[in-house]
C-alpha cells in the first residue's frame, strides 16, 4: 500500500495556512527522510514564482538524494502551461485535474463529456511528450460516482490506454461513508482491473480515516492524507491515524518510519499556525497518559491497559497523570520516573496533596514532584492558623490590595492590606491580623521563586522564602500553580512554626515556673 501525503498541496487549503519556501522545503525533507512517505505532493502549479522557486527548490534538494521522482505537482488542463511550469521547476510527475462529475463537467466547465475527454487526453499525451508521468484526478468523483457511473465510467475508459498512472478519485466533499466507499472503489477496480487507482479523502463527516480503511479493503494502490488532517474545511485523513490502521487492522506493509511521526506533526503544527487537539489520536500530548489511578493500577500490577498502540513504537513514553483522579499506582509510577522512593505514610501525605493541588490545576506531572514533596515532608502538620479566604487584587500603575479571613487560634479574623505587588500587601493584612494576638512577624530574608525545568506557565510553581528572627534563619515553602499563592503558602506555614515555637515558649515557661514554686 502506497501512501500520498499532501500536506503541503490540499493541506494549505486549509484557513489561514501559508507555508513559506523554507517551510515548505523543511517539510518535505522531514516527509520524505524521516517518514518515508512513498510520494508527496508538495504545490498546485501556476500558484506564484514564490511557489515555482519553492517547488524547485524541493526538487533540487529530492534530485540530490535520489528521491525526486516522489514529487509531484497538481496541474490543469489549460493548454499546457502547467506542464510548462512543472517543467520550469524541474518535475517529474503531474496530477492533472479532470472532472470527475457530469454536472462540474457540463456546468463549470460549460463542455460535453466528450470534448473534456478529449482535452484530457490532449493535456496528458503533451506531458508525456515533454517527459512527465501523469496521474489524473477525478474532481468530486464521489458525487459524480452517485450521480451518474456511467460518465464515470466512460471517462476512465476513454483514458485508461492512453498513460494514465494512478486514476485517483477523491471524495471532495466529504460526503461518503465506509460502505459506500468500499462498494464504488470495489466497483471501480472490478471494471478496470489494468489501472490503478487511489483514494483521496475529506474529512467533513469525520469519516476521513474510516473512509481511507474501507478504500484499502477494497484494494486502493494508494490512499491520500496529511500530517496533523490539515486540508480545506474540515481536512484531510491523518497521516499517522490512516498508518497505524493500515498496519495494525489489515496487516497491510506500509513504509511509514512511525517514530517519527510525533516529530513531523509538531513541525507542521509549528509551520501551519494550527494547533492540533491535545487528545489527537497517535501525536496528540495526551494520548499515551493514564489519567485515572484504577488504569495506573492495573498497568502497575500487570499492564492491563496496554495496546499495540504503545508510546514507545512513536518514540514516546507513557505518563500517568497526577490530579484528583490520581492514585497510589500514579504517584509510584512517577516516582520510578524520577528515581525516587518514599515510605507508605509519605506516600499516602504526598498523594493527598497531590489530590488537593488537582482541584486547582488539572494535571500536576512528574517533574513538579520535588517540589511537592519538599513541602510535605517538610511540614510539621501544625493547624494553628488557617487560611480560609483570600482575594488579591493587582493592577497596573496602582497599589495591589489584599483582603484575608484567617482562623487564628480557633478565632475567625479579618484584615485588608495594600502594597507593592500582592504578596506585599497579602503581608501587610496578615501583620495587621497577628498583632491582635500579640505576634510579629519574623523578617524575611530571601525569596526564591521558580517553576520545574521545561515547564509551562501553566506550571506548579514553587516559592521557597527564608525568614529571621530571634531563632535565627529558618525555610518554608508553598506549592501552587499561582506564584502568588505558592508565596502565601509559604507563608503561612511560617505562621504556624512562629506560634508552634510561642506555644512552645510558652509552656517551656510555665513549667519551669511550676518547678520553682515547686520546689520552694
Amino acid at each position: 500500500m502506497l501512501i500520498l501525503d499532501t500536506t503541503l498541496r490540499d493541506g494549505e487549503q486549509t484557513q489561514g495556512v501559508s507555508f513559506s519556501p523554507d517551510e515548505k522545503v523543511n517539510i518535505a525533507k522531514a516527509l520524505l527522510e524521516l517518514l518515508r512517505v512513498d510520494r508527496i505532493e508538495v504545490a498546485s502549479a501556476r500558484v506564484s514564482e514564490g511557489e515555482l522557486a519553492a517547488v524547485a527548490q524541493i526538487i533540487d534538494w529530492a534530485q540530490a538524494k535520489g528521491l525526486d521522482d516522489r514529487i509531484e505537482v497538481l496541474g490543469f488542463v489549460d493548454g499546457g502551461r502547467s506542464i510548462d511550469w512543472i517543467r520550469r521547476a524541474g518535475g517529474q510527475v503531474i496530477n492533472l485535474l479532470a472532472k470527475g462529475s457530469e454536472k462540474h463537467c457540463r456546468i463549470q466547465l460549460g463542455k460535453s463529456p466528450e470534448q473534456h475527454a478529449n482535452d484530457v487526453r490532449a493535456s496528458i499525451a503533451l506531458a508525456r511528450e515533454r517527459g512527465l508521468r501523469v496521474n489524473l484526478y477525478l474532481e468530486d468523483w464521489s458525487n459524480g460516482y452517485a450521480d451518474n457511473p456511467g460518465y464515470v465510467y466512460a471517462l476512465v475508459e476513454s483514458l485508461a490506454e492512453s498513460g494514465v498512472g494512478h486514476f485517483m478519485l477523491p471524495d471532495t466533499l466529504g460526503v461518503m461513508t465506509p460502505e459506500r466507499v468500499f462498494a464504488a472503489m470495489s466497483d471501480m477496480i472490478r471494471r478496470f482491473p489494468s489501472s490503478r487507482f487511489d483514494f483521496h479523502p475529506h474529512n467533513d463527516y469525520g469519516l476521513a480515516t474510516a473512509n481511507v480503511f474501507a478504500a484499502a479493503q477494497a484494494g486502493a494502490a494508494a490512499v491520500h492524507c496529511t500530517i496533523n488532517c490539515l486540508g480545506e474545511r474540515a481536512g484531510n485523513a491523518s497521516l499517522a491515524e490512516v498508518v497505524v490502521n493500515l498496519r495494525d487492522q489489515l496487516g497491510l506493509e506500509i513504509g511509514i518510519d512511525e517514530g517519527h511521526l510525533g516529530h513531523v506533526s509538531e513541525l507542521v503544527q509549528y509551520f501551519s499556525g494550527k494547533r492540533i487537539g491535545d487528545n489527537a489520536p497517535i501525536v496528540g500530548d495526551d494520548v499515551f497518559t493514564q489519567t485515572a489511578g484504577i488504569h495506573a493500577d492495573g498497568d502497575h500490577k500487570g499492564s492491563l491497559y496496554f495496546t499495540k498502540l504503545s508510546p514507545e513504537r512513536f518514540g514516546r513514553r507513557r505518563v500517568y497523570a497526577l490530579g484528583k483522579l490520581a492514585g497510589k499506582a500514579s504517584l509510584v509510577k512517577n516516582l520510578e520516573r524520577i528515581g525516587m522512593t518514599l515510605s507508605e505514610e509519605n506516600q499516602r501525605k504526598v498523594l493527598a496533596r497531590i489530590v488537593e493541588l488537582g482541584d486547582s490545576k488539572k494535571t500536576i506531572t512528574a517533574e513538579d514532584l520535588p517540589f511537592i514533596i519538599a513541602e510535605v515532608l517538610e511540614s510539621k502538620d501544625y493547624s494553628h492558623a488557617e487560611l480560609l479566604a483570600c482575594n488579591v487584587s493587582s493592577s497596573y500603575g496602582l497599589e495591589s490590595t489584599a483582603s484575608i479571613k484567617i482562623c487564628l487560634r480557633g478565632e475567625h479574623l479579618t484584615a485588608t492590606g495594600s502594597g507593592n505587588g500582592g504578596f506585599d500587601a497579602f503581608n501587610k493584612a496578615l501583620a495587621r491580623v497577628v498583632k491582635t494576638q500579640g505576634l510579629s512577624l519574623p523578617e524575611l530574608v530571601d525569596y526564591e521563586i521558580r517553576i520545574p525545568k521545561g515547564g509551562r506557565s501553566d506550571a506548579l510553581t514553587e516559592c521557597a522564602i527564608t525568614w529571621a528572627d530571634e531563632r535565627g534563619q529558618f525555610k518554608t515553602r508553598g506549592v501552587h500553580a499561582n506564584q502568588v499563592f505558592a508565596a502565601i503558602g509559604a507563608t503561612m506555614r511560617m505562621l504556624n512554626l512562629v506560634i508552634h515555637w510561642s506555644l512552645k515558649r510558652t509552656r517551656s515557661s510555665t513549667d519551669t515556673e511550676a518547678t520553682a514554686e515547686s520546689a520552694a
